[in-house]
């Protein structure tokens, strides 16, 4: 062997065929960049290439490159080397792989490298989730890359992740430049999944656009879900001040807000504990229209990424944006008694798809109805049936458009429902144990009987008027029935029913004498043994006068027990009734 062609092979050059002694017979090196491989323009990167223990020296090489990039020795370690880039520019960027030599010959070379530089220079992309950036888990989630600066392909980077998780090319954007969908799932609670975005041309695959914001997607679970309300009427005006607050029983350690359809990540804070509840205020600042949607919100721990299920929905509604002003009236009238039926009428001349309808103060959302046209007007009947004092309260009514349902008109102006009165239907009687309202029954049942009372004295009085007034039209000479008593308990006295009858026709019979009309005059008068008097004046003259006495009545309780059978059978069982007698 000659001195040249022995010095060109301890430089490692082969002079013909490569032999597996000469190259391809030791393990393939490991190369990687620290702390990454997409770095800013300015920046220090360190590229590691690991072999093995017997390597002598170790080499880097860019694509496009026809030297040798740089050469370095083992460090002390032997198996490793390291390349430093202490200044990054668009001059480093590019694709990287590296081999070492030991005495058997060069390695393979490694798998290459994308050491990507960031300008600076080209705006970021956007990158958002679509429906939603709250996914339940196992399920799938898409986000989309978009940009008006028209990249040819979009790259979709996991935080955490060294390398690029996925690469795509462009498609035209519905709202102009263009975007790369980006599918993923299924989700898993134990993984955190925080994304970035890139956007590069064709022409200069290693100088990526800065990144986009990150975007971290919330894994929904079943745990207890917390409580989303504001202190403030869910509907409000631009330019209001705004707080939305979570609140749960659950010792949640953070908490997240989420807006129905926004691709904007899910605002997180951490807990803030009050009266025994874990919670957040989310401040929205100064309402603008972009705040009116539906919101939720989450809890989480710390030490988990699993949230847990989302609260109810609260809809935030925005006044004033539709330069439209309905007008509100009310059925029968402003004021009704409780019972009553009451229709409240949202009308406007101006097209609306949806009416609302809401009350100062309430904590419940507006009531929505479908827009109705009538008679030249849109509009929507809100009916109440039957009112109670509850619905009392100032009324207002706004519109809105399917296409911004969360943007609602002028407000109409308020009117005020007044509740008041006696109730046209009696509340029916609570008698279940532990009811607030379980005595009360009692005096329902009172004034009944009281006022049933009211008119049998009332008739009663009417009776003997006009048996006195026949008795004194008779002819002279005419005899008068013998008076019998009318106690409760006479024996002699005919059957109810019979009484009834009689009663029933003698009232048929009564009629006023010709020529004499009952005065509406009716003076009562009392004597000092507590007999009540009725004086009815009639129209002739002279003036006659009629007194009806009415005695006292007693209400008494007696028992009665059945004499026992000559069978000799135990009695039946006594019975309690109440006698009421004219003494």
């Amino acid at each position: 062997m000659t001195p040249t062609l022995t010095a060109l092979l301890c430089l490692g050059l082969s002079v013909g065929p490569r032999t597996r002694a000469q190259a391809g017979t030791r393990p393939k090196p490991t190369i990687w960049a620290e702390p990454g491989s997409v770095m800013p323009w300015g920046t220090s990167v360190t590229i590691w290439c690991q072999g093995g223990l017997e390597a002598q020296e170790y080499r880097l090489y860019k694509d496009g490159e026809s030297r040798v990039w740089d050469r370095q020795e083992p460090l002390e370690s032997r198996d490793k080397a390291k390349f430093s880039i202490t200044h990054m520019t668009d001059v480093h960027a590019g694709r990287y792989h590296c081999n070492y030599f030991s005495p058997t010959g060069w390695s393979e070379p490694s798998d290459p490298l994308e050491l990507v530089l960031v300008t600076g220079l080209l705006d970021k992309p956007r990158l958002s989730a679509q429906p939603s950036p709250v996914v339940t888990s196992g399920g799938n989630v898409t986000l989309q890359c978009a940009s008006q600066m028209r990249f040819h392909r979009f790259v979709l980077m996991r935080e955490g992740e060294r390398q690029p998780s996925w690469t795509l090319g462009s498609q035209a954007a519905p709202h102009g430049g263009t975007q790369a969908l980006f599918p993923v799932g299924p989700m898993t609670p134990s993984l955190r999944w925080t994304f970035r975005c890139y956007g590069y041309y064709s022409n200069t695959p290693q100088i990526w656009s800065d990144p986009s914001d990150p975007l971290e997607l919330l894994v929904s679970g079943v745990s207890g879900k917390p409580s989303l309300l504001t202190q403030q009427d869910t509907v409000v005006t631009y330019g209001q001040s705004l707080t939305l607050q979570c609140r749960s029983d659950v010792s949640y350690n953070r908490f997240a807000l989420s807006k129905e359809g926004a691709p904007d990540p899910p605002r997180q804070l951490g807990r803030q504990t009050q009266a025994g509840l874990s919670g957040a205020d989310f401040p929205l600042g100064p309402v603008r229209p972009s705040h009116g949607g539906r919101y939720m919100c989450y809890g989480g721990h710390t030490l988990s990424s699993e949230w847990s299920a989302p609260s109810e929905p609260l809809d935030i509604l925005l006044a004033g944006q539709l330069p439209y002003t309905p007008s509100l009236s009310v059925q029968p009238g402003p004021t009704v008694a409780p019972g009553e039926n009451v229709t409240l009428l949202c009308q406007s001349q101006s097209s609306m798809d949806t009416f609302l309808l809401s009350k100062e103060g309430a904590a419940d959302p507006p009531l929505r109805l479908r827009s109705q046209y009538r008679a030249g007007q849109h509009q929507a009947e809100f009916s109440m049936s039957p009112v109670t004092s509850a619905h009392g309260g100032t009324y207002r009514c706004y519109g809105s458009a399917s296409t911004s349902p969360y943007l609602l008109s002028q407000p109409s102006d308020p009117l005020e429902l007044l509740v008041s009165g006696p109730s046209m239907v009696p509340s029916p009687p609570t008698t279940g144990p532990g009811s607030a309202d379980g005595p009360h029954w009692y005096l329902y049942i009172l004034l009944t009987a009281a006022v049933a009372f009211v008119l049998l004295l009332s008739l009663l009085v009417l009776l003997l008027v006009l048996h006195q007034r026949r008795v004194k039209g008779r002819k002279p000479g005419a005899a008068d029935p013998e008076p019998k008593d009318r106690g409760l308990h006479d024996s002699s006295s005919p059957a109810p029913a019979a009484q009834e009858e009689s009663l029933y026709a003698s009232m048929q019979d009564i009629q006023p004498e010709e020529g004499v009309e009952l005065d509406h005059q009716q003076n009562t008068q009392d004597d000092p043994q507590g007999t009540t008097y009725a004086q009815v004046t009639a129209s002739d003259t002279p003036q006659d006068v009629t007194y009806a006495q009415l005695n006292c009545l007693t209400l008494r309780q007696e028992t009665s027990v059945s004499p026992p059978s000559q069978s000799g059978k135990p009695p039946a069982e006594p019975s309690v009734y109440a006698a009421l007698a004219i003494q």
